[in-house]
């Protein structure tokens, strides 16, 4: 439900829109990043060991990484309520 959007047709229409709006900003952001090491290194002979692509892949994984790492941190301050109720954890413990 979308307020001010009526169902059916109306509604995809407007979710198509949102959609191409996020899509496009989102591909201009990402060929910018992938671009700009390029011309730093060729315009300001800026020594960059990096290309766009490695340095999406570098912060996509250490993005993941924290991510995996916040989860685990509340899944331990859970086990605490977990034992009190004398319900198992996943790990058995």
């Amino acid at each position: 439900y979308i307020p001010g959007i009526r169902p059916g047709k109306r509604t995809a229409e407007y979710i198509d829109k949102v959609l191409t709006r996020i899509t496009l900003g989102g591909a201009l952001y990402v060929s910018v990043i992938c671009v700009l090491p390029s011309v730093l290194v060729t315009k300001f002979n800026v020594p960059f060991y990096f290309g766009g692509t490695a340095l999406l892949i570098v912060v996509g994984v250490s993005i993941d990484t924290i991510a995996q790492m916040e989860s685990h941190m509340l899944s331990r301050n859970y086990e605490g309520f977990l034992k009190k109720g004398g319900i198992r954890s996943r790990t058995g413990r």
